[in-house]
């Protein structure tokens, strides 16, 4: 595979670009459609990783460059605090649809994931009027100060302290780590009553606005909450009025064969955000909430020069349309049902895959020494992604570890092109293991 150009372009990235912007892949790109990335030195390279889970509904779906096109026609900025416009309303009308919040839902735009959680958190301390916040080991909320604190993996905030005060951390409910012995349900009553002592060891539940979960959790490695758990959680966040709060970002707009996956636990957050896919690459995210939690917030507390761009919201819309129009939840079922049996297939062959896990078309493997879950085989994984580049598979990591393969392959993908790129890691991963 040539790729003298793609070097190149790396040479001058390290030449020009901050070295604190992370490279989780050296591939390159000079067009992209559907599953498919084109390198710059004319590669054709099957996408695994959708942009870190932004491209469920495909690169460059035609209506949704339609729908920029017509927009950048009429106008590009004029700030939504200044000047309202149709398409801001438009999109938080559909997203109110979508995800009602167990009745009347209100929606605030933004530009990012981590925008999103920061939002959110101001809104449920305004509406509590209470300050502590409690998260999980292995979460993910993003790289601003607050989503920073939040964000379990302390290499993404080396060095950046001090970080934002009153925030709490408890274990996420892994059950595959930490429930040895235990069948899950005792395992979840265990979980929950750790909950209620850490309320009295370390926050009172009387100073809690919020509670944040991802449900699977994203770069902590595509662990699943069990679903009593949040059901529990709910019940919890009820009685001591605390704001439950799903980041429902990377699990959003298909990924886990729903719109949300709220929809697989039968449980109501208070508010949850979203990015990512919802915008198929263009910068757009949102907070949704129940009314009278979203309208806690005074005016003017929430918000920002950019939320809510009219090209990103034009894109949003054509984006939603699109993934209903050719049933992408559906779509990802498929695609979810062709990975995990090819997972399923590989566990039963090497030892080194301690798990296999997720949700819909949210999948992955982790890879352990010794059939051991608090043994993570970090360098197997990362010779695994190595070695799919070099067969023209663009596929990336996630855990603490670096020890989980995760796939976030464009929902549109063929399954001709997804079992070929199931076929170069099932023949990479025998020979690393021979």
């Amino acid at each position: 595979m040539n790729k003298a150009k793609s070097e190149a372009l790396l040479a001058r990235r390290r030449n020009a670009v901050a070295n604190g912007v992370g490279v989780f892949n050296t591939a390159t790109v000079q067009s992209a459609k559907g599953a498919i990335i084109i390198d710059v030195d004319g590669n054709e390279l099957i996408d695994f990783t959708g942009g870190i889970g932004v491209i469920n509904a495909g690169h460059c779906p035609q209506p949704v460059i339609d729908a920029i096109t017509q927009q950048a026609q009429k106008y590009i900025h004029t700030s939504f605090n200044v000047v309202t416009y149709e398409p801001y309303i438009a999109l938080c009308e559909k997203l109110n649809s979508i995800f009602p919040h167990g009745g009347k839902g209100k929606t605030m735009l933004v530009s990012t994931g981590a925008e999103a959680v920061e939002n959110a958190i101001k809104i449920a301390k305004q509406a509590t009027k209470r300050s502590a916040v409690i998260c999980y080991t292995g979460a993910f909320h993003g790289r601003t100060l607050m989503a920073m604190t939040l964000t379990s993996k302390t290499s993404y905030a080396n060095g950046c302290g001090p970080f934002a005060p009153e925030v709490y951390r408890i274990d996420y409910p892994d059950f595959y780590k930490n429930g040895a012995g235990k069948a899950e349900s005792e395992f979840v009553v265990n979980e929950l009553q750790k909950l209620e002592e850490f309320f009295k060891t370390n926050v009172s539940h009387q100073d809690v606005a919020a509670i944040i979960i991802e449900l699977v959790q994203g770069e902590g490695g595509f662990t699943v909450a069990p679903k009593a758990y949040i059901t529990g959680l709910r019940k919890i966040c009820d009685k001591y009025g605390i704001v439950l709060i799903f980041d429902e970002v990377q699990t959003g707009f298909g990924r886990t064969a729903a719109w949300g996956a709220v929809e697989h636990f039968d449980v109501q957050p208070d508010i949850s955000t979203w990015a990512k896919s919802m915008g198929s690459g263009l910068p757009i995210g949102a907070v949704i909430g129940r009314q009278e939690v979203m309208d806690a917030a005074a005016p003017g507390t929430v918000g920002g020069t950019y939320i809510g761009n009219p090209l990103a919201c034009a894109a949003s819309l054509a984006t939603i349309k699109y993934m209903e129009e050719i049933n992408l939840n559906e779509k990802a079922k498929n695609v979810g049902n062709i990975v995990s049996k090819r997972f399923d297939k590989l566990k039963s062959q090497y030892p080194q895959i301690g798990e296999v896990r997720g949700l819909g078309a949210m999948l992955a493997m982790e890879f352990v020494k010794n059939n051991n879950p608090q043994q993570p085989d970090t360098e197997l994984c990362t010779k695994l992604v190595e070695a799919c580049a070099e067969k023209g598979l663009i596929v990336i990591s996630a855990g603490l570890y670096k020890n989980v393969l995760r796939i976030l392959v464009p929902l549109v993908i063929s399954e001709e092109l997804l079992n070929k790129g199931l076929d170069i890691i099932e023949g990479e991963l025998t020979k690393l293991t021979a």
